[in-house]
């Protein structure tokens, strides 16, 4: 059995990383690259760097940041945000990521995951779905910095994505996220029973045990969180040692 992944997640908003509750209320919490020292010193198995406003602003990803960040860390490193093509892509990983997070822009130009995967491979391309349960039970995907609504269904376009060849998929919840009541279990479950690659829970963890509860019911591969990290309420190792009591294999 794979272990599981702890994942620290770094949402930056000119050059700060924020937190908000369901997609809004931005707040700042501190520097990108003091944050992401303090997760590779504990040993978290991932690090997440999004630039949360660069679709919808129009720019491209801050790479100069990112490679402050990237100088930090000595576990791999996954950015998103504003990436649009192959160019772009190439120009991150040579500044130190491990991997590149697609969002917009696959769901407007799907074909950039295929040229990514085929240029750098599967495990280098993230598909990220933000997701919002609809009235009628289905879920869609949001884009733009969860601002737009693209009317696709989330687990035809996590199918879609991994047959033109994402290797992960990184899944927000966007009723669950900033709302610290648990992943949304019904949503990652539904979409990791549809694919073959590796699926990372985001938005909702709020507690220690929420952590187990997504492996325990084996609705994720990887548990993603950002603010019980940045305000100290939890380490890294802390989540790692409840899991390890528990049974549940982690690096």
């Amino acid at each position: 059995m794979l272990t599981k992944r702890i994942i620290p997640c770094l949402d930056v908003r000119d050059g700060k990383v924020v937190k908000g509750v369901h997609f809004v209320g931005i707040q700042e919490v501190g520097d990108p690259v003091e944050l992401a020292k303090k997760y590779n010193d504990q040993r978290a198995d991932e690090l997440v760097f999004l630039d949360i406003t660069a679709t919808w602003q129009g720019r491209k990803t801050m790479v100069d940041v990112v490679r402050k960040v990237a100088e930090q860390v000595f576990i791999p490193l996954t950015v998103g945000g504003g990436i649009s093509s192959i160019e772009q892509i190439r120009d991150l990983l040579s500044n130190g990521a491990d991997k590149i997070s697609l969002n917009s822009a696959a769901l407007d130009h799907p074909e950039l995951i295929e040229q990514a995967a085929r240029a750098y491979g599967s495990s280098c391309v993230v598909l990220a779905i933000d997701a919002k349960k609809m009235p009628d039970g289905t879920w869609h995907c949001f884009k733009a910095g969860g601002r737009m609504d693209t009317g696709k269904d989330a687990i035809e376009w996590a199918k879609e994505g991994t047959r033109l060849g994402a290797g992960e998929i990184l899944l927000t919840s966007m009723d669950a996220d900033g709302t610290k009541q648990g992943f949304d279990l019904e949503l990652c479950k539904a979409i990791k029973k549809e694919v073959h690659v590796p699926v990372i829970a985001s938005g909702g963890c709020g507690k220690l045990e929420d952590f187990a509860q997504v492996f325990e019911e084996d609705a994720a591969d990887a548990a993603l969180a950002a603010s019980l990290f940045h305000y100290d309420e939890l380490s890294v190792m802390d989540v790692k040692e409840d899991l390890k009591r528990k049974g549940i294999e982690v690096r």
